[in-house]
């Protein structure tokens, strides 16, 4: 070889990592199944209970049995992938879940449906994890913030697309299957996905793990049983004196599960989570803005889902429509934020929670201002929203796991993932408690109450919205090294 073809050679632009995308594909399947089982079941609400006999109660607990166990184990899942191995952990969980699916679907009773849902919310509990761990640990770092950016997608689209997904599968009332559909449809796909799994996904774990931390298990779950069930509950119940009682002890069992791993920790044993995960501030900032942006999405989407049905009396499938423009702003959005990150680093996020606050403000300010609420009037605002939303969610994970070593990558992911469901229920304790104490369409006629409740709803997410802006202006703003 000449001197000129060695020249040329070097000259040549290095190859683009390999990113194994069966496997990540695959993880991925399992996230978008957990995540739009927590949001396609609203939809299907009113038809389980007329077909079922479910009292109101246990209406409740069809939709909050799964968000309640998926939150509580979450963490634990991360810790047993670590022992166990993340693909042995993954083909459990989806195992698990689709199992549940297939019990939900043929559920004769609302006491079996609630039973199912909850071993549905284990087996999400079991999933979840093993994607972001998979993602870090399977695929080169250069490629990661485009693997994360799909991942983002698929979270939102989950999030975006549950009600619609459920109003169409209700629908076409495939097989004169009615609200059974929503589960029916996570039997194949399932099945689909443990297959491949088994195949494309490698097997890894955490070395140097010994045992599961059973007193930490233990604490942690009791904490955030007490945290996130009277903030699904409490709304619904008038907030009675139990609720507060249960929002006081988990401070207690919190400081008590902090006691027991930091004495784990001391004595060289292996702790459920590693407290000094919390020094870093990429991870502790990072959890807390996890907590506030996903407080906006679930909750968000409910006020703005009673908005469409109850108060302009659109079917549930004409309401998911009112989504799609958002959702597809959403994904070109999230494209944007993977090609602009490497480049821009945090600045991509810091544009992205001010426009998504910016988009927040507007609904509210626009339906304040005195025009009644109609789909066409919102849905360029929602989009608004969205385009803030592709910028900051997409990159969110990547930016919070990426200085974290391996071997804490599954307990990191958990507890993540546990921000996620926690930040839900708050949302819908704080952002619901606004919506339905400002929604009174007996007195203000159904369209108005829900402009001006939907506008309340808009206000108090802009202020969490702009939490979220702050928090990411104070994440460190160069990501870890390739070392």
């Amino acid at each position: 070889m000449t001197s000129a073809e060695v020249g040329a050679v070097s000259a040549e632009p290095e190859a683009a990592p390999a990113v194994p995308w069966p496997a990540v594909s695959v993880v991925m399947v399992g996230m978008f199944m957990a995540i739009l089982d927590s949001f396609i079941v609203v939809v299907a609400g009113p038809a389980i209970q007329a077909d079922l006999g479910a009292s109101v109660g246990q209406l409740q607990w069809i939709l909050a049995g799964y968000q309640l166990s998926y939150a509580v184990f979450m963490i634990t899942g991360g810790r047993l992938a670590d022992l166990y191995g993340r693909k042995r952990i993954f083909v459990t969980g989806t195992a698990v879940f689709t199992l549940a699916s297939l019990a939900c679907a043929v559920a004769q009773n609302p006491e079996t449906l609630i039973g199912a849902r909850i071993a549905q919310g284990l087996g999400a509990a079991l999933m979840v994890p093993q994607v972001f761990a998979v993602i870090t640990l399977a695929v080169p770092e250069q490629a990661r913030h485009r693997v994360f950016g799909t991942l983002g997608i698929v979270i939102g689209l989950a999030t975006m697309s549950g009600q619609l997904v459920g109003g169409l599968l209700i629908g076409a009332d495939l097989f004169g299957s009615d609200w059974r559909s929503v589960f029916w449809v996570n039997v194949p796909i399932g099945i689909v996905t443990i297959v491949c799994a088994s195949k494309y996904v490698p097997e890894s774990r955490a070395e140097g793990t010994r045992r599961l931390d059973l007193p930490g298990v233990v604490a942690l779950s009791a904490a955030l049983l007490l945290l996130t069930f009277p903030l699904i509950q409490g709304r619904e119940a008038g907030w009675p004196w139990w609720t507060w009682a249960c929002l006081a002890a988990s401070v207690v069992a919190f400081a008590l599960f902090g006691v027991l791993e930091r004495g784990i920790g001391k004595r060289g044993g292996d702790p459920l989570l590693r407290l000094s995960l919390f020094s870093q501030r990429s991870f502790s900032l990072g959890i807390v803005l996890v907590l506030a942006v996903y407080a906006l999405l679930t909750s968000y989407y409910l006020a703005l889902s009673v908005s469409m049905q109850e108060g302009l009396g659109m079917s549930a499938f004409r309401a998911g429509l009112v989504y799609t423009p958002a959702a597809v702003t959403f994904f070109v959005f999230s494209k944007i934020a993977g090609r602009l990150v490497p480049k821009y680093g945090r600045r991509v996020l810091e544009v992205g929670a001010v426009v998504l606050a910016t988009g927040y403000l507007t609904t509210a300010v626009v339906l304040l201002s005195g025009p009644r609420l109609t789909p066409l009037l919102v849905i360029p605002t929602l989009m608004l929203q969205s385009v803030g939303g592709g910028l900051l969610i997409t990159p969110l994970l990547n930016t919070v796991l990426s200085r974290l070593a391996p071997e804490t990558v599954g307990m990191a992911s958990g507890a993540l993932s546990t921000a996620q469901q926690v930040g839900g229920a708050l949302g819908v304790a704080v952002i619901g408690a606004v919506f339905f104490n400002t929604f009174h369409p007996e007195e203000d006629g159904r369209v108005e109450a829900a402009g001006h409740a939907f506008a309340m709803s808009s206000l108090t997410t802009f202020v969490i919205a702009v939490l979220a802006a702050v928090l990411v202006f104070m994440l460190p703003k160069r990501p870890a090294s390739a070392g």
